[in-house]
């Protein structure tokens, strides 16, 4: 199966935002490429909030180029067989997290559509938490300027509204 195929077949059976869904599927029957970065209509990206519920906090890193407080997350790969396989795999990237991340059950928590310059125009990101062990030590990587622990309740004074919808959607799931 490919990764496009595999987005469909993941879209079409998340059950909330409807509509939104809907746009992406569109999408990816009209650009057989709509999960890779060269599609200039958009393209899908995956992306996972690190969350540690054990001490009440998640994991942000600040985006090297749009200056913003952000969950982990990027464009597919040609190595990346599912979307989840994609969300986790940025998250241990950015997170610097090199083991013990696991994907929250039940598939992605919220999706995203959100405009960038062009020559690109869309992410249709599909977002999905991540859960960090107690112990994680988080790492900086070459895409972030920097990566903090935030405690649930610091989020919305520092990060847009989009990430503090995932993050109620996935309190709402731990």
């Amino acid at each position: 199966m490919s990764l496009h195929e595999d987005a469909v077949l993941v879209l079409k059976g998340y059950e909330h935002q409807h509509g939104l869904r809907d746009v992406y599927l569109e999408h990816l029957a009209a650009h057989p490429d709509g999960v890779y970065k060269p599609c200039e209509a958009g393209h899908v990206t995956g992306s996972a909030l690190v969350v540690d519920p054990s001490r009440g906090r998640v994991l942000l890193t600040l985006h090297k180029k749009l200056g913003m407080w952000l969950q982990m997350g990027g464009h597919c790969e040609p190595g990346d067989a599912t979307l989840a396989d994609v969300a986790l795999r940025e998250a241990r990237e950015e997170s610097g997290i090199a083991s013990g991340l696991a994907l929250l059950p039940g598939g992605p928590v919220r999706l995203d559509r959100h405009p960038i310059p062009a020559p690109c125009n869309w992410h249709l990101d599909v977002q999905y938490a991540a859960l960090a062990p107690a112990e994680a030590v988080a790492e900086i990587s070459e895409e972030s300027l920097d990566l903090r622990w935030f405690a649930y309740d610091e989020v919305a004074d520092v990060a847009d509204a989009s990430v503090v919808r995932l993050l109620e959607a996935t309190r709402a799931r731990l």
